[in-house]
C-alpha cells in the first residue's frame, strides 16, 4: 500500500489509481473511507471482497458537489434539499429514490440510494480531480472499528495488496460515521445517528424527524446489531461498577473519573460529546491492542449530542 500525501501531485496520483479501478483509502471528516469508482462494477466488487462486506449491505455514494445529485437520485424532495443546503458538505447522508442507472451492488438491490458530499477539504480536492463520484465505506474489515487515521488503515490492510494507496490527511475531525436520514418518505426518519443530531435537523425542517426502529426502513450502512467492534469484548458499565472491576480489564473512562492505577490499560475521553466522538475509535483501537480480557467502557452521559456515541458503543458491545 502506497502512502500518499495531500499535495497536488499525490492527489493526482490517487485520482489516477481510482480511474484505473484501484481502491484508495481517503480521509473524510467522519472516518477514513475505502474509495472506489462508483461507476466501475469491477472496482466495487473488489471493495466488497477487500472488506469482507455482505453483498446486500448498501454503500454510500460520495459526491464532489450538490450538483451531482441528479446523476444518482430520481427525485429530490423539499426536505432533502433543505438538509443538503444546510449541512453539505458535511457528515450527513440522505437516502433518496435512485435513478435507473445506479447499480444494484451499490444499493443492495433496493430502490433507494445513500448520497452525501463529504466535508473534508482533501476528500473534496480529490473528488474534484477524479471528476466523478466514489463509493467509500469505512476503510476497515467489515464490522470492525472504523479507522480515523492513515495508520489505522495500514494496520487493517497490511496483509495484502487489495488497497493500492492511502491518502494521509491526518486524524478525522468528527470521528464517527455520518448521520443517515431517509428522505424517501413524507416525514424524514433518522436511520443512523451521527454528530448532526435530531435537534439540528428539526430546526432546519421545521418539524421533528422520526427515529427509525432497528428493523424499520431501507437497509443502510452501519445498522447491523453488532458493528464497530474490537477483537476484545466490550462491556458498558457505570462508574460504580468500574470502581469494583478486576485489574485484568482495559478501561475507557470519562476524564472526570480518576485512574486508580491498577488496570491493564486506562484511557479517558472528555465529557463533551463532540470531543468524545473524535477520540472514540482511536481509543478503542489502542485498548484492543493491549491484550486485556475485556474492555470496560464507562457509560457516557445521556442528553443532546450523545446519541451517536451511544449507538456506536451499543453496537460495539453487542
Amino acid at each position: 500500500m502506497i502512502r500518499l500525501g495531500t499535495g497536488d501531485d499525490d492527489l493526482d496520483r490517487a485520482a489516477a489509481l481510482l480511474r484505473g479501478g484501484e481502491l484508495v483509502a481517503i480521509p473524510t471528516e467522519t472516518v477514513y473511507g475505502l474509495a472506489a469508482d462508483a461507476a466501475n462494477a469491477g472496482a466495487i466488487q473488489r471493495l466488497f471482497a477487500a472488506k469482507g462486506r455482505p453483498a446486500d449491505h448498501p454503500l454510500i455514494v460520495h459526491l464532489p458537489d450538490i450538483d451531482s445529485l441528479n446523476t444518482w437520485v430520481a427525485e429530490i424532495p423539499a426536505t432533502a434539499r433543505q438538509l443538503a443546503q444546510a449541512f453539505w458538505p458535511g457528515p450527513l447522508t440522505l437516502i433518496l429514490p435512485r435513478t435507473r442507472g445506479v447499480a444494484d451492488m451499490i444499493t443492495g438491490g433496493q430502490d433507494t440510494v445513500g448520497v452525501r458530499v463529504p466535508g473534508h477539504p482533501i476528500a473534496l480536492r480529490l473528488l474534484g480531480r477524479f471528476g466523478r463520484a466514489v463509493v467509500a465505506p469505512s476503510a476497515n474489515r467489515f464490522g470492525r472499528i472504523s479507522p480515523t487515521s492513515a495508520d489505522h488503515v495500514v494496520a487493517e490492510f497490511s496483509d495484502g495488496d487489495a488497497v493500492a494507496a492511502v491518502v494521509d490527511g491526518g486524524p478525522c475531525p468528527v470521528g464517527v460515521e455520518s448521520t443517515i436520514v431517509d428522505c424517501s418518505t413524507a416525514r424524514p426518519r433518522i436511520l443512523r445517528p451521527g454528530m448532526i443530531g435530531i435537534e439540528q435537523i428539526s430546526r432546519v425542517l421545521g418539524m421533528s424527524p422520526r427515529v427509525a426502529d432497528p428493523l424499520e426502513g431501507p437497509r443502510a450502512s452501519g445498522r447491523l446489531a453488532s458493528h464497530y467492534a474490537p477483537e476484545t469484548r466490550i462491556e458498558l458499565v457505570d462508574a460504580v461498577v468500574l470502581s469494583r472491576a478486576d485489574s485484568g480489564a482495559a478501561v475507557l473512562a470519562l476524564d472526570s473519573t480518576t485512574d486508580p492505577g491498577e488496570f491493564r490499560a486506562w484511557r479517558s475521553l472528555p465529557s463533551d460529546p463532540a470531543a468524545y466522538a473524535r477520540g472514540l475509535y482511536a481509543s478503542l483501537r489502542a485498548l484492543d491492542a493491549v491484550g486485556a480480557e475485556r474492555i470496560l467502557v464507562q457509560r457516557p452521559p445521556d442528553g443532546p449530542g450523545w446519541a451517536a456515541v451511544h449507538d456506536r458503543l451499543q453496537r460495539a458491545a453487542a
